[in-house]
């Protein structure tokens, strides 16, 4: 048993090495103006975040680095993890006004519709 028990801490420290990728839970909102994406990248710094938007695709990638570097660890559970996930993006974007903010975990990316994907209001005239 004891030998059991070894073998499945050296499996957790080489996966914990290679890290594990993860699809992150998103919610994606929508006003007239915008397209409101919102991200959990739980222990994700802001500098370990990359967000791409190309050819009507928004790609997020995040990693969370290895906590209690220097120390000797005898169990751990949360480790390195990757974050990915793409998304097909159908509204016309302002693609230099798109920007983010990650703050307790979560990442926001607010993504500006173009003038003309806004809805008017048409006037009637009478």
């Amino acid at each position: 048993m004891a030998e059991n028990q070894e073998l499945q801490r050296d499996d957790i420290r080489t996966e914990s090495a290679r890290g594990v990728t993860l699809s992150p839970r998103v919610d994606i909102l929508e006003t007239d103006d915008e397209m409101r994406l919102v991200a959990e990248l739980p222990g994700v710094k802001s500098e370990d975040v990359d967000i791409r938007f190309e050819n009507g695709e928004l790609t997020i990638h995040g990693r969370r680095t290895p906590s209690h570097q220097g120390l000797q660890r005898t169990h751990w559970e949360y480790d390195v993890t990757n974050y990915f996930r793409s998304f097909r993006v159908n509204e016309r974007i302002a693609a230099d006004k798109i920007h983010a903010e990650l703050k307790n975990g979560l990442l926001t990316v607010h993504l500006p519709k173009t003038e003309s994907a806004r809805p008017r209001r048409i006037a009637v005239k009478g």
